[in-house]
C-alpha cells in the first residue's frame, strides 16, 4: 500500500508544495521548531535513568576551612592614660 510513497521524487514535490504554501522563512521556523521538538523528546528519555550514588573514586571528601587563631585583645588598661 505504502511501497512507493516515499520515493525521492514524490518527497521533493512535497517539500516544494510545502514551499509555496508555507514560504521559505515559515518553513524554516518550522523545521527548527520540530527538530528542537524532536531532541526535547530524545532528552526526556535519556532523563529517565535511575539515580546512582557515587562510587569512592567519584565521591570527593567535605572541605574543611581551617581559619587562622584569633588573637587575644586585652582591653585598655586604665594606667595607660
Amino acid at each position: 500500500m505504502f511501497e512507493g510513497l516515499f520515493q525521492p521524487m514524490h518527497l521533493l514535490v512535497i517539500f516544494l508544495i510545502a514551499l509555496l504554501v508555507f514560504g521559505p522563512k515559515r518553513l524554516g521556523d518550522i523545521g527548527k521548531g520540530l527538530g528542537e521538538g524532536i531532541r526535547s523528546f530524545k532528552s526526556g528519555f535519556s532523563d529517565d535513568k535511575p539515580e546512582t550514588k557515587p562510587t569512592a573514586l567519584e565521591a570527593k571528601p567535605p572541605v574543611q576551612e581551617t581559619k587562622p587563631p584569633a588573637q587575644e585583645t586585652k582591653p585598655p588598661s586604665p594606667e595607660a592614660h
